[in-house]
Order: structure tokens, then sequence, then C-alpha cells
């Protein structure tokens, strides 16, 4: 701690992300990142970009890829907000839309990243509990509340809310903001942007991190009615005019532009994570039903933290987290065919000497 720090500074308990080691031949099964790569078109469009313009400014409203955006979705350039990433995009939401006089609601098993934007807008909020097979129930947001928003699908968990359900919040909370970040959307899910014609207080978050293999990018969005993204838009122009460079941008329209790789990387994973289920479930593993790139899964006879352990130490990296009610789970990243068979050789070594 630094005699320099105010108090606020001292006081703030920041986001930890998953561990990113510089370690040869590590296979890093923890932090949701894609395992393929992005698609060629990407690359060949941020090549075309390495040259003397980069001493120029990018354009403040990124422009061309928000009207890439807005085409792909069918909706108006007016409705869609970029940022440095979707974490980035969230923070402004959580300054723009959720300091109220009631408190924001999410679940308590969930993006741990939320309580920290809590604590450094000074937030009050309110954790929901999730229901005992933890599917995250809607209906028990029906409360006082300065705002709602929650992962869909779920993360750490991986369960996603059917669509029908989030209409029914949106019809029953008129008079707050209902934010889905859909982190993980792409991976078998339906995504909300659907209904933001008929709910002026839906914003829904997307990240090109997961499904478009862009984490290194930093490259995020969000969708909604004009009057949401015009206060992010002023929160943004208060905080940083220019987010998204020009390899930024490139690299997100070439991506969006190349539908084909997009769906067949989806594909693949979607795959590969039903197989892993069904090896997983063969060596006694409980798992959790998931629409997301990953697996939230618990042993019945070993210990969770002992066996992420076990696991880094012979190459493989898997979330644990610390949580009471999630303590005895592993979060699993669908990694590809090989990642994934090699994660289950390492598995059936182990659980053999635990």
């Amino acid at each position: 701690m630094s005699r320099y720090w105010s108090d606020f500074v001292a006081s703030l308990q920041p986001y930890t992300p998953g561990e990113q080691p510089q370690i040869d031949n590590l296979v890093k099964l923890n932090t949701n990142e894609n395992p393929y790569g992005p698609s060629p078109r990407v690359l060949e469009a941020m090549q075309a970009l390495l040259n003397e313009d980069l001493r120029l400014y990018p354009a403040p409203n990124s422009d061309r890829l928000k009207s890439t955006i807005a085409k792909h979705f069918k909706l108006d350039s007016c409705q869609v907000f970029v940022g440095n990433g979707s974490d980035e995009v969230l923070a402004h939401v959580f300054n723009g839309f959720f300091r109220q006089s009631e408190p924001i609601l999410f679940p308590d098993i969930s993006y741990s990243f939320y309580p920290v934007f809590c604590q450094l807008y000074g937030i009050d909020y309110r954790q929901v509990a999730l229901a005992d097979d933890f599917s995250l129930r809607l209906t028990d947001y029906l409360q006082p509340n300065g705002g709602i928003i929650f992962p869909n699908p779920n993360s750490p968990t991986g369960r996603l809310v059917p669509l029908d359900e989030i209409r029914l919040l949106l019809d029953q909370n008129s008079d707050s903001v209902v934010v889905v970040d859909e982190a993980y959307i792409d991976f078998g899910g339906v995504s909300a942007l659907s209904l933001i014609d008929d709910y002026d207080n839906l914003l829904v978050v997307h990240t090109l991190s997961k499904a478009r293999s862009l984490a290194g990018m930093r490259i995020g969005y969000a969708l909604g009615a004009k009057a949401l993204i015009e206060g992010l838009d002023r929160i943004k122009n208060s905080f940083n005019s220019y987010p998204l460079g020009h390899l930024q941008v490139a690299a997100a329209v070439a991506s969006f532009e190349d539908v084909d790789y997009f769906n067949d990387i989806c594909h693949r994973v979607v795959k590969a994570r039903g197989a892993l289920i069904e090896s997983l479930e063969g060596l006694d593993f409980m798992v959790l039903p998931s629409a997301a790139n990953f697996v939230f899964v618990s042993h019945t006879q070993c210990d969770a933290a002992q066996l992420s352990i076990q696991l880094r130490e012979r190459g493989v990296l898997v979330r644990h987290f610390q949580q009471p009610r999630i303590a005895n789970f592993l979060r699993i990243t669908v990694g590809s065919v090989q990642q994934n068979a090699f994660l289950l050789g390492l598995l059936k070594e182990t659980l053999a000497e635990l």
C-alpha cells in the first residue's frame, strides 16, 4: 500500500482474472478462450493496416464497426455501442444506469466482476440466490430494484435462461434497466436481442473474445434502444473518446463478414462439448447442463481444489472457485479435440491415484 493512495483506492478489492501463466506447453482450459484462432480474413485485414496510418487517431465512434454490427443483427447503428472489451462496456453500464436509490440485482453465483463494479461506483446491490440445481429463476427478480443484470448462459455454471422467461421478466419489470450479458450465447442459446425493439429498458452485451476468437483484441459491444446507447456514448465520451483502434475495428469487421468461419467454429466447439460431457460423466463427474464453451463439474469422490492442483502440476489449467456453494466444482473450458483428449487422459490417471 502506498502512502499516496486515497482511502478509496486502499479499500478496493479488484477483480481477479483467470491465471495467465507464461509456461510453455501448458494446456489452458481455465479462461474460456476459444481453442481455434480467428478467421484468416481477420489476420489479413489487420496486416493490411500495418502502415504509417497508425499515427492517426481512429474514428471516435467506430462508425464502420457499428454499421457492420447493425447490419449483421438487422438493427440501426444508433442501437449499437462498442467498447474496449465487454468489461469496459459493462463498466459504462454500471456507471451510467445502475447508480440508483434501490439496489441492483444479480445472481449470487455469477460473473465476479459485477460486485467489483458496484464497489468502484458506489452502487448498492443484492445477490439473488440460484436454485438448488444452479438454475437462474427470473421470478426471484420481481422485487424493487435499481437495475438487473445476469449472464446468459450464466458463468461459471453454464446454465441457460429461456427467452420466454426473459420476456416475462421484462413485461413485469419496466422501471429499471435489464442487462443480459451474453458472452457465451453463440454456443447454444437464443439471444435476447430479438426483444430489443419491444422493450426500451433492455440492453444486450456481447464480446468478440469467445466465439469469435478475439480475446487478445479486446472488443465488446452493447445492443439496445437508442436512448440507452446515447447514455453509454455520453459516458464513453467523458472517459475515452477512442476506445477502439484501427486494428481492433478491422479485426471485428472482418470477423463479422466471415459468417461461414464463425458458424463452423461454433459448431466444432459445441460438438466437442457434447463429447467432453459424455466422457466426464463416464469418469463419475456430475456435469451441469451447459450452453457455453465450458462445463461446470463436480466429482462424486474427489476434492475439486486438490484435483485442480494435480492437473496443473501435470500441465493442464482449469478454474476452481472458492465460493462455498461451488467450492467442490471445477469450470473446464472446452478445448480442441486434442486438448480434451489430453485432459481426459490426465483425469483418468489422477483419479486413479487420489
